[in-house]
């Protein structure tokens, strides 16, 4: 297989098949995102898909990963992030308030303390459950589309999805300055 028709995916699902490789065109309700190797190259990008959602699809260690744009804490611009692996998990840092989101399945990460009284304190990674919402990144020759994850259950990070926090609460906020 080429890495032309290879596809790169991340869902909320980790049990659902990769797609077929073989596939020419995008599925069905995908929105086009750029070409693969623009993406690669600049690492990451943002876009309103949809009309309605603020999406950033990056590319790490040769795989692509899309989420909602802004963090489910409060809204940090995480397309700023940097990437880190805790407890064996590649994960995104809020450049706001530091707070760690899994890229795979968008659960937010921290560390716990086993007994506040011992000395020393010993901690252990444990997981908030699923904050960010994660959508599905298809690859079809070298363009690249997302799904939006359309689950009804709500996710935090959603609060950030809506017309009013772009309109009137994101106006604002202080713009975060760029990294050098």
């Amino acid at each position: 297989m080429s890495s032309e028709e290879e596809t790169s995916q991340t869902s909320s699902s980790s049990s659902s098949p990769p797609p077929s490789s073989s596939c020419s065109s995008p599925p069905p309700a995908s929105h086009f995102i750029g070409k693969k190797e623009d993406i690669v190259k600049a690492g990451r990008v943002t876009k309103l898909v949809n009309g309605c959602r603020d999406v950033l699809v990056l590319h790490h260690q040769g795989q692509l990963h899309a989420m909602d744009m802004r963090c489910y804490h409060s809204g940090g611009a995480l397309q700023y992030g940097d990437i880190e692996e805790f407890d064996g998990q590649m994960c995104i840092v809020c450049p706001w308030h530091k707070y760690k989101i899994t890229l795979a399945e968008g659960e937010g990460l921290y560390q716990a303390v086993e007994d506040p009284t011992a000395k020393p304190l010993r901690t252990y990674w444990r997981s908030k459950g699923v904050k960010q919402r994660i959508h599905k990144v298809t690859e079809v020759n070298s363009d690249v589309y997302v799904t939006l994850n359309d689950s009804s259950e709500a996710v935090d990070s959603d609060v950030y999805q809506t017309e009013r926090y772009r309109t009137v609460l994101l106006n604002a906020q202080p713009k975060p300055k760029p990294k050098k």
